[in-house]
């Protein structure tokens, strides 16, 4: 059984009844580590120990607290020598073709592949990547998610490569790591471009396992023209990353444009409310606040992470992906299709036995219901694409207090003209953020890394 307890093996087909036993099926009761959700072989180099031996020993340290504690911290001075990106490289192969029980776990009530589920194996597999970089003796954690995005739909049930390794690492304690998911080449062939679906990039950063405080990991050893394209990219996205922050609304007000955008919005909410104008809201014009839905969640340990008592950022990409699908299926009434995940921030842990909430907002759709001045769009196009922003926090069992974890943003289209109207002025100010994330996303269609609309619905992901 997949959770390490006594019983049969999953991969082959069950018996017809509970009476006959399938010789192939072989009987075992060795300890397997487990992640619920996660593909087996991603979680036998993360979790190591069970959840009652990490208890337990956590709570054996909290009553002898005069003992010293078993970790050092790291010295200064230690050596870092410069690594190869081929040093770094993980593959590993989801058999969806080959075994239907582990496909049964991949798919949803319509029969797609649950692109959640995906999600966390990237995250497991970014963290093997690392780690296989930096070594044990520091504890790495994932601090963005930078870009997910469909290259191209899955048309068929084929068995599905994850590979990936370190693409940018300049010595300081973060580093990018570049992934992909592929239809599975046949041995001996390499992977094609029109068989790739998904590319993505992460970035982790390194810390003290005792100090909790950033520490420097090994820089990149360049060695090809193609690894020096690789690694400028790199650059590049961490000069953006900068960028971003630097213009963030937290640190400044909107631009002279944007500022307009706010007074044209504002404008068309007192024509709609005012009974001498002639002009009423449109049925298909959404007010921000009634996109809102929220979830709540005890974070169980079958989630954490290798360091035992906070939860993996995987499983936070699973249920921000779930949440943002349903919150823009239940505003445009029909089945959105993913696009891409954009940058988002993982801020604070989140403590295994914890309370998380998640809270998803319509905050921008494109064509959007008024455009700059001089921005042109198409006001009848029967495709809107919708971004959607999780907001997550969490509180401890006693709700004593609470923090911010993270901020995720995913953007879906759907088969149906459809626009968000924010009209307060902290709506308005997610509605200028995601509209800078929305320009972004369109030069990504632009460059032709993403599949039209039309297209991508034949896929079998969801």
């Amino acid at each position: 059984m997949e959770d390490g307890s006594c019983g049969v093996s999953p991969s082959a087909p069950r018996p017809e009844t509970a009476l006959s036993l399938d010789v192939s099926r072989s009987f075992h009761c060795s300890p397997t580590p487990r992640t619920d959700g996660v593909f087996r072989e991603l979680t036998a180099m993360r979790v190591r120990t069970p959840w009652v031996e990490a208890l337990r020993q956590q709570q054996a340290e909290a009553n002898q607290p005069s003992e010293p504690s078993k970790k050092t911290e790291l010295p200064k001075d230690r050596k870092l020598t410069p690594k190869r990106m081929s040093e770094s490289y993980h593959s590993v192969v989801l058999p969806l073709a080959q075994d239907p029980w582990i496909l049964d776990t991949y798919l949803n009530a319509s029969g797609h592949i649950r692109l959640g589920t995906i999600f966390m194996d990237l995250d497991a597999l970014s963290g093997i990547i690392a780690y296989k970089h930096t070594g044990d003796d520091v504890t790495t954690v994932t601090a963005s998610c930078d870009r997910i995005t469909i290259h191209s739909p899955l048309t068929e049930i084929c068995d599905l490569e994850l590979s990936g390794r370190v693409t940018y690492a300049t010595g300081r304690s973060s580093l990018e790591i570049t992934m992909q998911v592929a239809k599975a080449p046949k041995e001996g062939e390499k992977t094609k471009d029109e068989d790739v679906l998904i590319n993505c990039t992460f970035t982790m950063v390194s810390l003290d396992p005792v100090t909790k405080k950033p520490v420097n990991v090994n820089p990149l050893k360049i060695e090809t023209s193609e690894e020096q394209r690789i690694y400028a990219l790199g650059e590049r996205n961490s000069r953006v990353r900068k960028e971003r922050r630097e213009t963030s609304l937290l640190k400044h007000t909107p631009n002279d444009l944007e500022s307009d955008l706010i007074h044209a919005f504002w404008q068309k909410q007192l024509q709609y409310h005012d009974p001498y104008d002639e002009l009423r809201k449109p049925d298909n014009v959404v007010p921000m606040d009634a996109t809102r839905l929220q979830t709540a969640t005890i974070m169980q340990p079958q989630y954490r992470n290798r360091h035992h008592f906070m939860i993996f950022g995987g499983f936070l990409l699973k249920q921000t992906f779930e949440l943002a699908f349903t919150t823009a299926a239940a505003f445009a009434h029909a089945r959105p299709t993913f696009v891409s995940l954009d940058p988002s921030t993982f801020q604070n842990p989140v403590p295994v036995g914890s309370i998380l909430y998640l809270t998803a907002t319509v905050v921008y759709t494109d064509p959007p219901l008024i455009g700059a001045p001089g921005e042109e769009f198409d006001e009848n196009s029967e495709y809107t694409r919708v971004q959607i922003r999780v907001d997550s926090k969490v509180r401890d069992v006693e709700h004593g207090h609470s923090k911010p974890t993270g901020q995720f943003n995913y953007t879906f289209t759907v088969p149906n003209n459809i626009r968000v109207m924010p009209r307060t002025y902290q709506e308005f100010m997610m509605y200028i953020d995601a509209r800078r994330r929305a320009a972004q996303v369109r030069q990504t269609l632009e460059e032709g890394n993403t599949v039209s609309p039309k297209t991508a619905e034949d896929s079998l992901t969801e």
